[in-house]
């Protein structure tokens, strides 16, 4: 950090960038510096890509992953696989799946992971509506691709559960991924073995 205090708009912007995940204050400043440097076409496209993901992106309508539209392009996609569902905890963990090019079918967001001393219970979390999809549409196997770690298990046992008696297949991705993974930082191989070993809950 810089040994003169700074005040006004760029110790505004250094405060705002702090706030982000991973980026510390010596980070924050040479950010906001470069962007003080940088022309106005470069700054600008920045500000408005920001404003865009907060006025544009939004949940998708059917499956809540990141949307411009009232679907997502793969729920819009009529060539993906509608009778399996795969269950994520958030929209990285679909877009590091879908990156494989092993994923089929449609996807679930949850939109989170149930965590009760973080206080996410169930009802937090997207699970009626992926219910709902169930009752109301052709699904033959629900794929749960939760985290494996101890929220993870805990949100994909009450989903099976909540799902007992549907008459849809319900599966848990193989142990591939090491326990206390997470999806988003799976390489191919790993995600590969554990979607084709998956195994019934």
């Amino acid at each position: 950090m810089s040994d003169v205090p700074l005040t006004g708009p760029l110790q505004r912007l250094i405060d705002a960038l702090t706030r982000l995940p991973g980026v510390g204050a010596r980070s924050a400043e040479r950010i906001a510096f470069h962007l003080l440097k940088a022309d106005r076409a470069e700054a600008f496209a920045l500000a408005e890509a920001v404003r865009d993901i907060k006025e544009k992106v939004r949940p998708c309508k059917r499956c809540f992953n990141l949307a411009e539209g009232e679907l997502c392009h793969i729920c819009a996609d009529p060539r993906r696989d509608r009778s399996q569902i795969v269950v994520v905890e958030q929209p990285k963990d679909l877009i590091t799946l879908e990156a494989t090019g092993l994923i089929t079918g449609v996807y679930h967001v949850l939109m989170g992971r149930i965590a009760p001393t973080e206080g996410i219970e169930p009802d937090a979390l997207t699970i009626g509506a992926l219910v709902e999809r169930c009752r109301d549409e052709a699904v033959r196997e629900v794929v749960l691709a939760t985290n494996p770690t101890a929220e993870g298990d805990t949100t994909a046992l009450h989903i099976a559960n909540v799902l007992e008696g549907t008459g849809v297949r319900v599966t848990r991705l193989a142990r591939g991924l090491p326990p206390g993974a997470h999806i988003e930082y799976a390489n191919r191989t790993m995600l590969e073995e554990a979607l084709r070993g998956r195994r019934d809950l």
